[in-house]
């Protein structure tokens, strides 16, 4: 299977600025290609995946793929799919955040292979150095106000009369062709891709590659990642997915993709996973035919954690999410019980309490507000219905000490199924 194939299958191939041309000189051998990711924050979020792992599938075919950091794109800001005028970042924001994003751009990419290995680039280093006429006369001259005019994502802005568009962000897509000129001289490179947003601002470049080089350059564009109802994908009522395990836990990430719709799963399994297509349509059947257990959603949510955040925080989150449904804290990282944590209200309790011979149960079941008062919690601890630390409690006597805290300050109490309350005392 070709990479295009590949990518049409998967749905991926959205747009093509000369698709007959591209396949026949794909035809002949590898291509260097690349896609560029502005720092406007200080992580890639799940929204960036597919151009981000589309970079790897063609590199997995021995194509050579050039993750492009925008140190100079992102002092100016891209207006595509924005409704508003983006807030400039100082320099000190976008030197930071290129940093953060250049660590997890050499997660998916390799950079040691021999045959083809990855570059990682930042288009300050072209950009910066020129002066203003001379970008005006070198590239300005090339790319005609009709052209620039005529594209969705300044048109939009325009026809909005109060938010209009800045002349900084209408630059923006000379910028980006400027990119692709730079890199089809000094590395060959003849594609570019991106998502379909992007289209306006990939065509520019290959526009001002053709009329100053005299080549032949390509663009390519897969859809925007979007749920069944049309929305993006990779937003929760807590905000955006991202890959940083700072931003978003490793335990979140999985069950961002593990609480897939049945109507998106497969688009996502396609999309974002290396799985093969046989594999895929036997878990499309699954959901046609027995969607309860969720092995489509089960399996994304695997691979997808696996792949960003490897294999041991995926573990950590398999068994932060076992513990949630009542399963032992044996073999749980205190890394990972901060997931658990996330999940649970938290009381603080005087660590002094537990000295000692520590504090009836009954008496701190009521402070963390798991039983309304002493009585209650004797009937639900006699009901069978008490746990802590995920173990039942059958002692109505019962007392918690210090022998009962868990990576050095916490107690998880439960009452029932999943009603979970985190007592922490200091350590």
């Amino acid at each position: 299977m070709t990479i295009l194939d590949d990518l049409r299958w998967r749905g991926l191939l959205a747009d093509c600025t000369d698709l007959p041309a591209l396949t026949e000189r794909l035809n002949q051998g590898p291509v260097t290609l690349y896609c560029g990711f502005d720092p406007t924050a200080d992580s890639l979020h799940v929204g960036n995946l597919v151009p981000l792992l589309a970079l790897r599938r063609f590199q997995l075919l021995g194509h050579h793929p050039i993750a492009l950091a925008g140190g100079a794109t992102g002092m100016v800001g891209d207006p595509s799919g924005k409704s508003a005028e983006r807030n400039l970042q100082t320099t000190e924001q976008v030197n930071h955040n290129i940093a953060c994003v250049r660590t997890q751009l050499t997660k998916f990419l390799d950079f040691e292979v021999a045959s083809n290995p990855a570059r990682l680039v930042n288009n300050h280093d072209w950009t910066a150095p020129v002066s203003i006429l001379d970008f005006l006369r070198d590239v300005g001259k090339h790319i005609s106000i009709n052209t620039m005019v005529a594209k969705d994502s300044v048109r939009s802005r325009m026809e909005d009369r109060e938010a209009g568009i800045s002349f900084t962000e209408f630059s923006y897509m000379l910028l980006q062709g400027f990119d692709f000129y730079h890199l089809r001289q000094a590395f060959n490179c003849e594609l570019q891709i991106g998502a379909t947003d992007q289209w306006g601002n990939i065509t520019v470049g290959t526009e001002l590659t053709r009329k100053k080089l005299g080549a032949t350059v390509w663009g390519l564009v897969f859809p925007l990642l979007t749920k069944s109802d049309g929305s993006k994908y990779g937003k929760t009522a807590t905000g955006t997915v991202w890959l940083d395990p700072q931003r978003t836990s490793p335990y979140r990430f999985y069950q961002f993709f593990v609480n897939a719709d049945d109507a998106d799963v497969v688009k996502l399994l396609k999309t974002l996973t290396f799985l093969p297509p046989e594999e895929i349509s036997a878990l499309e059947q699954e959901v046609r035919t027995n969607p309860g257990p969720r092995l489509a959603q089960k399996t994304l949510a695997r691979e997808m954690t696996s792949l960003v955040h490897g294999p041991e925080r995926l573990a950590g989150a398999l068994k932060a999410s076992e513990v949630l449904f009542g399963g032992s804290l044996d073999g749980l990282t205190a890394e990972d019980f901060q997931d658990v944590i996330a999940e649970a209200p938290t009381k603080e309790l005087d660590r002094a309490k537990l000295a000692g011979a520590g504090t009836a149960l009954l008496e701190l079941l009521v402070h963390c507000g798991l039983c309304p008062s002493k009585g209650q919690a004797r009937k639900d601890i006699e009901g069978g219905g008490i746990y802590v630390n995920n173990v039942r409690v059958g002692e109505v006597a019962r007392a918690l000490s210090l022998d009962d805290v868990r990576f050095g300050q916490y107690l998880l109490l439960r009452k029932g199924k999943r009603t979970y309350t985190v007592l922490r005392t200091g350590s």
